[in-house]
């Protein structure tokens, strides 16, 4: 498979398949990433990937700080500059949302105890979905934390097994393999020191990708907080053979799901995706609601389901035209 299509099915690439007028969009991905996808495309997928050196920014170091919340409570970045992972502490132990890449466990780990809490004191590891940008470093924050890892049944086989799900042969997309504790489905619920996170399958992006809302106060007020996993098609193979099957049925089940949702904060796994930097940097001048935006999801995920279908009639073409010949 070519070098373009296997980074780009992942969402292995900080960017989004649509046109956005600059005023509503997330910033634009970083050059290095497109540059390197254009200069690396290739026939055959090597073994291995200098990660680091081909996608800086999901090595670069982020201060961690609280994204919104009341005192020591609510919900922090504890990721890179180019991948989000979250920490939610509690008083009857801690919460994370991702481990990023390989390798990367012991960052997120750095990171909580920068926040000044005790790594070892969480309790619960949840994932968004099986990509190794996402799942890489879990297995290493299970053995820092011993906390138990809860996963959606679609997305098992490929965290238990360390594979991408319809690469499996392609080594160099491979995650260390880790053991999932519990099996979340549609509409369960994780709750720990009175926090609670509902889970939702959002599939398509993989079979199992899941999306996290929590409600978190601050100022007297009560904020509906999404993690959502992704909805990306890019080059995902939607037919001849799909990535998975059932992929397009999938996407459309995730867009129907979604569409009414209207969370207080939007946030992703990638930190282009929600505008991070920009909400940062307001929040620094003193907005403490600068992450509240109720009208970011909707714009994105409407981006979104234009662009799923504009594939997908891309690629049914492309595949009519191979089959005809």
């Amino acid at each position: 498979m070519r070098w373009i299509s296997l980074f780009m099915a992942m969402g292995l690439v900080a960017c989004d398949p649509y046109n956005t007028p600059v005023s509503e969009a997330p910033p634009p991905p970083e050059p290095d990433a497109l540059d390197t996808i254009s200069d690396l495309a290739e026939e055959e997928l090597p073994d291995e990937i200098d990660w680091e050196r081909n996608f800086p920014s999901w090595y670069a170091a982020v201060e961690p700080f609280r994204i919104i919340g009341d005192g020591p409570s609510g919900v922090y970045y504890v990721g890179t500059k180019g991948l989000a992972m979250y920490f939610i502490p509690t008083d009857a132990g801690h919460i994370i949302i991702d481990g990023g890449m390989p390798g990367q466990g012991k960052y997120v780990a750095d990171a909580v105890r920068k926040l000044g809490f005790d790594p070892a004191e969480t309790k619960i590891l949840l994932n968004s979905h099986a990509h190794l940008d996402h799942s890489g470093g879990l297995a290493e924050l299970k053995s820092i934390t011993g906390a138990q890892l809860v996963a959606s049944e679609g997305d098992q086989s490929a965290l238990e097994g360390g594979f991408y799900l319809g690469s499996e042969d392609d080594t160099a997309l491979n995650a260390p393999p880790v053991t999932v504790d519990r099996i979340i489905a549609e509409g369960e619920q994780v709750t720990l020191g009175g926090i609670t996170l509902t889970a939702h399958i959002t599939p398509g992006h993989t079979r199992g990708c899941t999306s996290w809302m929590m409600d978190v106060a601050q100022g007297g007020a009560s904020y509906q907080t999404l993690f959502f996993c992704s909805a990306t098609v890019a080059a995902n193979r939607l037919i001849g053979p799909p990535q998975y099957e059932g992929i397009v049925d999938d996407y459309r089940m995730t867009f129907a799901l979604t569409r009414d949702w209207t969370p207080d904060v939007f946030l992703a796994n990638h930190a282009e995706f929600f505008g991070m930097a920009e909400k940062r940097e307001k929040q620094l001048a003193g907005d403490p609601a600068a992450f509240v935006d109720r009208e970011a999801f909707g714009l994105y995920m409407s981006r979104l389901e234009t662009a799923f279908e504009t594939a997908l009639q891309a690629q049914t073409l492309k595949y009519n035209a191979i089959m005809e010949n």
